[in-house]
């Protein structure tokens, strides 16, 4: 038995499988909260390492391809506190990480664990109902169907068109991506029947958000999603490549961006929601004072710009 406890969480082995919880802190982010604990089968562990630091190190774990429908999903773009196969070690628990990390090495040496893709999930994914509030709107998934109501902040598009409803049978694939630079971050659902492409913000099968780096617990409702969907049809690898999320969807061939997009939100407008947004995110606690400020002096700047 190796085990490490440690204030953002604990990691415990007993030669078939690695049983992690989050902590119980305010600190804890809100995607590893909701997921709760996981239990990961030695045979959907490809490896595990400790990378040290100053103030002490992170341990890592990497899943097998197609072991885990919630690793699929992120594909590696979970970083730091929201990602809960990564646990922030301090400097004086050091050496129980690595003991941790040697006995799992030596058990997956010992049962000669292959490190290429699995056929079929070996973890179940986030447990059901889950749900996620994020950007422009609310998602849910009870197992069987998929919800989508809007916020204030999605777009007249999305307004119009109102709450979107679909089973999974009706899915071909699912897709998530955190936000980056002045990308939106996206969950987006890929139904069977043909749909012109549109940009997050337009997508009414699409939540979106501009601040928040992760969506919230967004990659969960993914990945519960992905979870029940056909093999063949999940796999993310074969899905479509999403559009330029900065392009309008009516917008040159070329991929070049309108300096003023008649068929979606021109940048000018997506600041204005944006700080809309912002204020809620303060509002409710999810910034802090100087995170808002912060937040509030980039995104001024960046509407006298426009």
């Amino acid at each position: 038995m190796a085990e490490i406890f440690v204030p953002s969480g604990s990691w415990t082995f007993d030669s078939e499988t690695l049983r992690i919880v989050p902590g119980g802190g305010g600190d804890t982010h809100e995607l590893r909260r909701t997921l709760g604990e996981v239990t990961i089968p030695l045979v959907a562990i490809a490896g595990v390492s400790f990378e040290p630091s100053r103030k002490g190190g992170d341990l890592q774990l990497r899943l097998r391809p197609g072991a885990d429908p919630l690793s699929d999903v992120v594909a590696g773009r979970l970083s730091g506190s929201a990602d809960p196969y990564r646990l922030a070690v301090p400097r004086d628990r050091a050496w129980t990480a690595e003991y941790l990390v040697d006995e799992v090495r030596s058990a997956l040496a010992l049962e000669g664990v292959p490190g290429g893709p699995c056929e079929e999930f070996l973890l179940p994914g986030p447990a059901v109902p889950v749900s996620a509030s994020a950007g422009d709107g609310t998602v849910s998934f009870d197992g069987e169907r998929v919800r989508i109501d809007w916020t204030l902040f999605a777009t007249s598009i999305k307004q119009t068109a109102g709450s979107q409803t679909f089973l999974v049978s009706d899915l071909e694939g699912v897709e998530w991506a955190p936000q980056s630079g002045v990308g939106y971050g996206r969950l987006r659902f890929r139904l069977r029947q043909a749909v012109p492409a549109r940009s997050p913000e337009n997508d009414v099968h699409c939540l979106s958000w501009g601040l928040q780096r992760y969506g919230g617990a967004s990659a969960l409702v993914a990945a519960a999603v992905l979870a029940r969907l056909p093999r063949h049809a999940g796999t993310l690898a074969a899905l479509p490549a999403a559009p330029d999320d900065r392009r309008s969807p009516d917008g040159p061939e070329d991929g070049r961006v309108p300096a003023r997009g008649a068929a979606g939100l021109d940048e000018h407008d997506a600041v204005v929601r944006r700080l809309g947004e912002l204020g809620e995110l303060h509002r409710s606690g999810v910034l802090t004072d100087e995170e808002f400020t912060s937040a509030k002096r980039s995104l001024l700047r960046r509407l006298e710009e426009t």
